[in-house]
């Protein structure tokens, strides 16, 4: 008999299956259900027990971990079966927005059952690697009750009570990733459009962007004290005026210039209020409506 907590996955997609892996890797014996039967064979071959329904999944274990693709799926899923839900902590890692993740915060209360609710910084072949991390928020207690489990799938931040931080924090993190993926998507752009490699281009900019990984924490620090105008290196009317040249670049080699385009009339309007001789990061204040 394992001394591993049991712990139960519903969705098995590529994130949902890595999850239950590692659970097995681990030792914790595990159930898997997933609305497509077959895709659960391969972890019944590795030791998983298979559940005919969500709600076999969810009386088999306390710990529930739901990886599905979106909130309305993880509703559909779960309500028709509330009335098993009470005494079970549910653990949410799909990708959602704060606001969906109160609500189902709300929901799960109603019906008798914990709730956390997570962010996953990995993909799936990072899972259980030290590369990994995962974020949490929901109430204190059943955060450390299941961090034996939490732990197994790389390292658990845990953000605080209230249940959409860990959205929050997971959709924060994704936009500072994708833009720096549109940054480099532009760049290759332009110089394959120049005959350049990108394989041959791809050192230089992660030389690059190596150098610049010190500009969050800098540019966090002017923006807590609303002071942008402090330690500027290159002040925001020299890049406004130097801006241009990315479309112009863009119009001669040919190539769309949209993935970068939006920030230039962000530029332009903090200059014209009369803010040039500040930093960039006072773009920001544009961003609140």
């Amino acid at each position: 008999m394992s001394d591993h907590e049991p712990v139960s996955v519903l969705g098995l997609g590529a994130m949902g299956t890595a999850l239950a892996e590692a659970l097995l890797a681990a030792g914790h014996p595990t159930t898997v259900w997933n609305r497509t039967g077959a895709k659960a064979d391969p972890l019944l071959a590795k030791g998983a027990n298979g559940a005919n329904t969500p709600a076999d999944a969810i009386i088999a274990n306390r710990l529930v971990v739901v990886c599905l693709l979106d909130y309305d799926s993880v509703r559909q899923v779960l309500a028709p079966h509330t009335d098993v839900l009470a005494g079970r902590t549910l653990i949410n890692l799909t990708n959602g927005t704060p606001g969906q993740a109160e609500e189902m915060a709300e929901w799960a209360a109603d019906h008798g059952a914990d709730y956390l609710d997570g962010g996953i910084m990995a993909v799936p072949p990072m899972i259980a690697t030290p590369a990994a991390f995962l974020l949490y928020s929901g109430p204190s207690g059943a955060f450390e009750s299941s961090r034996p489990v939490l732990d197994v799938f790389g390292e658990s931040i845990y953000l605080g009570n209230a249940p959409g931080l860990a959205a929050l924090h997971d959709l924060a993190l994704l936009s500072g990733m994708y833009g720096m993926i549109i940054g480099t998507l532009q760049a290759f752009a332009l110089v394959r459009a120049a005959g350049v490699p990108t394989t041959e281009f791809a050192p230089l900019l992660s030389r690059w962007l190596g150098n610049m990984s010190g500009w969050p924490a800098a540019a966090a620090e002017q923006i807590d004290k609303g002071d942008y105008g402090s330690g500027v290196v290159s002040n925001l009317a020299m890049q406004a005026a130097a801006y241009p040249n990315f479309a112009t670049a863009a119009e001669e080699l040919g190539i769309s210039f949209e993935l970068l385009a939006p920030l230039e009339s962000l530029m332009r309007r903090r200059v014209a209020d009369g803010h040039g001789h500040e930093d960039l990061t006072g773009v920001i204040e544009l961003l609140e409506k």
